[in-house]
């Protein structure tokens, strides 16, 4: 007869951090932790001690980083850039005070952000290019290499090229794109979308189309494996993970990690082990590893504390967590 164990616990590795407002996303810059806050703060954290500034004015609704900077957008139609130390710098305003709800960055520097219907790309020279799409961008992503950015919209991806007078290219598929990520090594391009699903293409001179559903909430957390083999998802009672060995997951069953009587919210691969971070509608959060299955209590499920922001130090060694009601903290691993 089977027994079912309880996973064994990490909880007394967590510090927690009372960051007091939403957490939209967490970062890691360098040694500082920095938290972007749903009032438009950044929270910053180390070593114990904790400060914030104000970034946007008003609601703050994006956030993402290079590693070096935070770089939030927010309903006051700014982009802003957070760094470890000193004042936020303002990146970029919109005139017309339009909301920015879509950024991102490369490693090299670029940045990307939409207003409207428009997306503006900026190099790490400096030199601005701007296109419009045929609907309001929802999820953007610059490719692992090259200056290339994937931009999700109605009906499929735009794959632009903003230093070239190259026509764009669109990976269709009918239905409302919300987020899209490239693997690592960009031979695939993938969506979360509206209607419960994935969409993947494999890119090359015919590009294939990939459809991963039976979700049954929308997966807008996506996680890549560090060697690109596994893509990790939420919208579900567990961790759906994708394989991508070979050519991407089209006939293939997903692993399902981390099963509970709870809707996962958020993803995160280590960043050099298979070893999975799960966070869920009811602040539980999960460590699972692929190889075997086994699972690490992380932090007990604590009603109205759903978690909505996850970052590995560049290590492996820390990982921070975020949640809707403004509880936060860092797991640091036995041995790290």
């Amino acid at each position: 007869m089977e027994t079912i164990t309880k996973p064994v616990s990490l909880r007394e590795h967590v510090v927690p951090i009372e960051a007091g407002e939403h957490v939209v996303g967490a970062f890691w810059l360098k040694q500082t932790l920095a938290f972007a806050l749903a009032d438009g703060r950044v929270l910053r954290w180390r070593d114990g001690e904790t400060f914030s500034v104000e970034a946007n004015r008003g609601g703050l609704l994006c956030a993402v980083s290079d590693g070096e900077r935070l770089i939030s957008g927010g309903d006051d139609g700014r982009v802003v850039a957070t760094s470890a130390d000193g004042e936020p710098q303002e990146r970029a305003l919109d005139p017309k005070r339009r909301w920015i709800d879509a950024v991102t960055v490369s490693l090299a520097g670029s940045l990307a952000w939409n207003t409207g219907r428009t997306v503006h790309a900026r190099d790490d020279k400096g030199k601005l290019r701007s296109i419009e799409v045929a609907s309001t961008p929802q999820g953007l992503a610059f490719a692992p290499k090259g200056y290339r950015l994937a931009i999700a919209q109605m009906n499929g991806v735009l794959l632009w090229y903003p230093n070239t007078e190259a026509k764009p290219d669109f990976l269709d598929w009918k239905g409302s794109h919300l987020e899209v990520t490239w693997s690592p090594d960009g031979r695939f391009v993938v969506s979360a979308m509206q209607e419960n699903a994935l969409h993947g293409w494999r890119l090359g001179d015919k590009p294939s189309h990939m459809r991963m559903t039976g979700y049954p909430a929308k997966p807008r957390s996506l996680s890549w494996s560090h060697d690109g083999l596994w893509l990790a998802s939420s919208g579900a009672d567990a961790a759906i993970v994708w394989p991508f060995q070979g050519d991407g997951p089209t006939g293939k069953a997903p692993r399902e990690c981390g099963a509970r009587h709870a809707k996962v919210t958020r993803v995160a691969f280590h960043p050099k082990a298979l070893v999975l971070a799960i966070g869920y509608d009811d602040g539980c959060i999960l460590m699972v590893r692929l190889t075997d299955a086994s699972e690490l209590l992380v932090r007990s499920a604590q009603r109205g504390s759903g978690i909505t922001a996850f970052a590995w130090d560049k290590l492996g060694k820390r990982l921070a967590f975020g949640a809707e009601d403004g509880a936060a903290g860092v797991l640091t691993l036995p041995g790290g």
